[in-house]
């Protein structure tokens, strides 16, 4: 089990070991999409890039990188992850809409 703090929105949201940070997102209300994202994103399949969050805390307790990720985020920071490719594996401090 592991805990995700949502920064901007000041909320904690409990989280199985494995749990899909985006799908723990959506299930508590928490809106990780800009307004583009809002309208083309892909779904969870990491395919679209608009589910970028940046991890403030805990970036060791999240899955690795993903090819796609590695791709589409090596001009941004370590800490900036896509929410539908990284798993939960402890507590993690996020901040949404980077």
């Amino acid at each position: 089990m592991g805990t995700i703090h949502f920064v901007n929105e000041n909320k904690d949201v409990i989280a199985a070991t494995g749990s899909n940070l985006r799908l723990k997102a959506i299930e508590n209300n928490i809106d990780i999409y800009k307004l583009y994202g809002k309208m083309m994103n892909c779904g969870g399949y990491g395919q679209c890039a608009t589910c970028v969050v940046e991890v403030v805390e805990g970036l060791e307790n999240l899955s690795e990188r993903t090819d796609f990720e590695q791709r589409t985020l090596r001009k941004k920071p370590e800490n900036y992850r896509l929410a539908c490719q990284a798993l939960v594996n402890g507590p993690v401090s996020v901040r949404t809409k980077p």
